[in-house]
């Protein structure tokens, strides 16, 4: 991908309002490829603070802040369900002020799920970043009606259809049959009632399913060939194929994709919140967060992004999503212990099923 030149980042900031003002350093635990080099440099020249930071993933995140006790960074981006759950065993993190984070810059929806998913004591701990989704990846020249999880069980598309033995399949099973499993995480019975009606509609539409995809390259290969026409899978791939074949495409379920997100998050020893608040306002700009999107391809939470965005990008996130399809995605919230065994035996007994 084409690269924007770091003054027209900065020119972008600019264009966001006044100068932001701070000096010292921003520790930051991150992913790799979430803090562009350009934005850095770009934040650096504008506020005097230096950047520093150390790639992560959730589980190294949560061990390195719990052996500090929340403390060694100023700012983290931990996944919105692995939040909760921790900071009520280990007191990690410190409420977020959201009235330092400058939120007419975020979609509303996505701001309000990830403060319910992280609310912990009556406060919330989180600021969303990033996202992505699972939902149908379609072939409109043989499956033009495919617009929810419920195609997986149409017999006109028997032969055809694809999808994963794992527990975001049961999620979607369960929401295109009217249910909402995640209401439900909290009541271990009524749980159990949902996904054994899963499990039922599973068995029953086993004769219609051409395979179990394991392996996400198999699933393209598959969808390439035409052996399968419609399937659950991930917005990149769907999107990867469009590219390939305008006939193939992702597909937004009318019950609700499935997504992810990414968020920020201020460890409780944080040595520099004021830079934490000024980063997080700084790259949920809109052009500052399209241009993560271009370079990553993931989208954010930021509320004008889009606009800003390559044609071929902004063209995969017009045609899959409308707003109330961005309003409706089911945002996976904390599991609680026990339900994933659950599911585990829900999974063995579908493939256990002839």
């Amino acid at each position: 991908m084409k690269k924007l030149a770091i003054s027209s980042v900065a020119i972008a900031t600019l264009l966001a309002g006044s100068l932001y003002a701070g000096n010292g350093t921003l520790r930051i635990l991150t992913w790799k490829g979430y803090t562009p080099k350009a934005l850095v440099q770009a934040f650096e020249k504008k506020t005097g603070i230096k950047v520093k930071i150390t790639y992560s993933n959730n589980e190294e995140m949560i061990a390195k802040l719990r052996a500090t006790r929340g403390g060694g960074f100023d700012l983290a981006q931990p996944s919105q369900d692995r939040i909760s759950s921790v900071q009520k065993k280990f007191k990690i993190y410190q409420a977020i002020d959201y009235s330092k984070i400058k939120t007419a810059q975020l979609i509303p929806s996505m701001l309000k799920a990830v403060k319910k998913n992280t609310l912990v004591d009556g406060k919330s701990y989180a600021v969303p970043f990033a996202y992505g989704t699972s939902g149908l990846i379609v072939n409109k020249k043989f499956a033009s009606g495919a617009k929810d999880y419920t195609a997986l069980f149409n017999p006109a598309y028997k032969g055809k259809i694809s999808y994963r033995l794992k527990r975001p399949t049961l999620i979607a099973v369960a929401f295109a049959l009217g249910y909402d499993p995640f209401a439900a995480y909290s009541n271990k019975a009524k749980y159990i009632k949902i996904m054994k009606a899963v499990e039922k509609k599973l068995i029953a539409e086993k004769p219609l399913v051409d395979n179990y995809w394991a392996n996400g390259d198999s699933l393209l290969s598959m969808l390439r060939s035409g052996e399968v026409v419609v399937a659950m899978g991930w917005d990149g791939g769907g999107w990867k194929l469009h590219k390939e074949n305008p006939n193939i495409d992702f597909v937004a379920p009318k019950s609700g994709a499935l997504g992810w997100i990414d968020t920020f998050a201020i460890p409780a020893k944080s040595k520099n919140v004021k830079a934490a608040y000024q980063w997080i306002n700084f790259i949920m700009n809109a052009k500052n967060a399209a241009y993560f999107t271009n370079k990553s391809g993931y989208g954010t939470a930021s509320k004008g992004a889009t606009k800003f965005l390559k044609k071929e990008i902004k063209g995969n996130f017009e045609r899959s999503f409308s707003k109330a399809d961005i309003d409706n995605i089911n945002w996976y919230p904390p599991v609680p212990a026990g339900l994933e065994s659950i599911e585990g035996k829900v999974l063995d007994h579908i493939r256990a099923a002839n």
